[in-house]
Formats: structure tokens, sequence, C-alpha cells
């Protein structure tokens, strides 16, 4: 019987969830493995071969993991509860005109929930996974830093879980780097493991082609919105497009139109099917509405604006700015603009290393905000 508890690792197959379970293994929890299957790829008609986390291959590879430590492993199918929620919402976000971003969809609505409920069904204690972030408690709330290793720091993808989730989660690879993570699975001998490439894509769409997704999930897109117009920041037609929902805000690659400067959409008219083009400077903007909050270190700021680096997207190094909230919504104001803003992703607050709280972007704007507030 495990002095420390039972915990539920949630086993992708890949290195890192691998030595997630080998580690908490070794401290002396009673670790139960759980490969999840979110999506079917069968049915996504892309052209290549399953890969990431939901193949065969990686539900194998956990399962070898699972048995050569002599712990149980599951696994469950939520394909249904992921193709209802995450499917339906990246397809809807697109047709709204915005960019959803569907791996922090998952994580915080479908993956810790489905996780959470199994652990209570095998009376687990605990959640566990291979995200490089780090958790504590202070002051009574549960709250998220980013990882030691910073070029791996998962802490973005995970501002949107529950206190009451929190508060039965691990994360035992915050405090290490990922080359000792290769090390531990190189000296235990799970070298295949330290070879494996790792998978980058959206796991139900492994061809990395939104387009072509949208195109076969919504019957008649294409021809529903063709002939569009492109048009710049005064209004001014300068072409057609292929529809709305084909483009994101700040891109530039495969516009189909030369205007004799590097053109970025900069905004998208889902009412009138009109993308507007514009200049690098026009795509910067200095402020920002962000909804349907989520606030992990303070329960909340009304009244109390604070000074934050705060990301616009996964790979964003983050920007100087303050956060003020009103009522269920945050009002962002950049020390300078910040290219790119796109409605419908994820915008997380920092403090330091911790993550004050996150939500989705809504609108994007310049604003006169005076940022000497604080001073």
């Amino acid at each position: 019987m495990s002095t420390k508890g039972r915990v539920l690792v949630a086993m992708s197959g890949g290195i890192d969830s691998s030595v997630a379970a080998v580690m908490l293994h070794e401290q002396g929890y009673e670790v139960v493995g759980m490969t999840m299957k979110t999506w079917d790829y069968a049915s996504s008609g892309a052209s290549k071969k399953e890969t990431g986390c939901c193949s065969l291959d990686s539900i194998n590879d956990a399962r070898n993991i699972a048995v050569q430590l002599g712990f149980p492993h599951y696994i469950i199918d939520i394909r249904e509860e992921f193709g209802d929620y995450v499917i339906n919402h990246f397809t809807d976000e697109y047709l709204a005109g915005r960019t959803p971003n569907p791996c922090v969809l998952c994580n915080t609505h479908i993956k810790w929930d489905a996780l959470l409920r199994r652990a209570d069904q095998l009376g687990c204690d605990f959640i566990a996974t291979g995200h490089y972030a780090n958790l504590r408690q202070e002051n009574g709330r549960y709250i998220i830093s980013k990882g030691l290793d910073e070029s791996k720091d998962q802490s973005y993808a995970l501002w949107g879980i529950s206190q009451e989730s929190l508060s039965r989660t691990i994360f035992p690879l915050g405090n290490l780097h990922k080359t000792e993570i290769r090390e531990m699975a190189r000296e235990r001998g799970f070298t295949e493991l330290v070879n494996k490439p790792e998978s980058y894509e959206i796991c139900f769409i492994p061809d990395n082609d939104y387009r072509g997704f949208l195109k076969r999930r919504v019957e008649g897109l294409e021809e529903r919105v063709a002939g569009g117009e492109f048009v710049l920041e005064d209004g001014t037609v300068v072409g057609k497009h292929e529809g709305y929902p084909f483009y994101t805000i700040g891109q530039r690659k495969g516009l189909g139109i030369a205007l004799g400067f590097p053109a970025y959409v900069t905004r998208i008219e889902k009412d009138t099917n009109r993308v507007v083009l514009g200049n690098y400077e026009e795509l910067a903007k200095n402020a920002m509405t962000v909804g349907k909050l989520n606030m992990l270190k303070y329960e909340n700021l009304i009244g109390q604006p604070i000074p934050t680096v705060t990301k616009v997207r996964y790979n964003d190094p983050g920007t100087e700015a303050i956060i003020e909230q009103e009522g269920d919504k945050m009002k962002v104001h950049f020390l300078h603009g910040v290219h790119a803003i796109a409605p419908g992703q994820a915008a997380v607050f920092y403090e330091g290393n911790d993550v004050v709280g996150g939500g989705w972007i809504e609108t994007n704007y310049n604003s006169a905000y005076n940022l000497n507030v604080l001073q």
C-alpha cells in the first residue's frame, strides 16, 4: 500500500508523460496510467498517417511503460465529448471570424474533467500530467507558475483549470529541464522514447491543413464564402479572397495578392465577408478585451489594476501590460503595440513566473490609457 496515495497519470506515449509516471512510481505513489483516445484519424479525411497523442502506436508505447514498471494502464475513449466540445468549438470560432486555440480548450474542459471523473472511479487521490509547469498553494489559492525550463514552459496552456481541479493535480516535471528528462529515460533503458519525434500539430489536423478540415467539416462552406473582398484599412477594395474563415489575423503568406508592400491580415469582418489588409504597423494594437476569465493567483482584481506581462499566444514572450478587471472582463493595456492580437486566442497574465489568470481574447484596439496610473 502506497503512503503517498494513488495517482492517475495521463500518459500520451511520449517521453514527458512517461517520465512523469516513472518519477511518481519511484517516489512511492501508487500509479495508474491512463491514455485518452480523443480523435479518430480515419474520420478526419487527412492524407497523413496517424501520429501524435492518440495514435495506436502512442497507446502501445504508454502501455509498454506501465507493463515494464508493473502498474495498471487503461485507455479511455473520450472521442464523443472531445468532438462535441473541442471540434465543434474550433469550427464555430473560424466561422465567427475568430482564431481558436483547441489545445487550451481541450486541456481545461476535456482532459482534466475526464481525468478527474476516472480518478474518482478508480479511487485515485490525484491526477498528474507531463506538463512543464509548477503548482503551489498560497493564501488559500492554487497557483500555477512557469516550468523551470523556460523553453519548454507550458503554463500558458493551463490557465483555464479550476481551483478544485488544481487541488488534486501534480506536475512532476516542473523543476526539470528537457535534457534531464531525456537523461532519465535513457538511464532507465527507455531509448525508444528518447528518439521518438515530438508532435506539435493539432491532434485532429495531422496534416496541419485547417482549411481542408473546415471544408470537409462544413458542407457547402467554400461556395458560401467564396468571392469576398480584400480591403485596406480605409475601405479600398484591392482584390477577392476565398472566404473569411480561411484567414487569420497576422497572416502574411498564402494571401495570393501583391500590393507592393508586405501585407498582413489585420481584421476579419465576418458579416460582410471582408478581410482587411494592412502593413506591419497597422497590425499592432495596444489594448484588448479578454472574456471568460479564470483567475488563479487572486480570486478577482476588480478595482485593483496591476502590472503584468501578458502573452497573446503560446510562443509569445509576453509584453508588459496593466490589467484592469471590469466584472467578468479584463481590459489589457500594453506598454506598446502588440502585433497580431487574434480574437479567439487565449491571453494569459503573468506576475513574475506566476499565472495571475487568463481568458479568451474578444477584441483588440488602440487606447489612450495612461500607463503611469500605477507609478
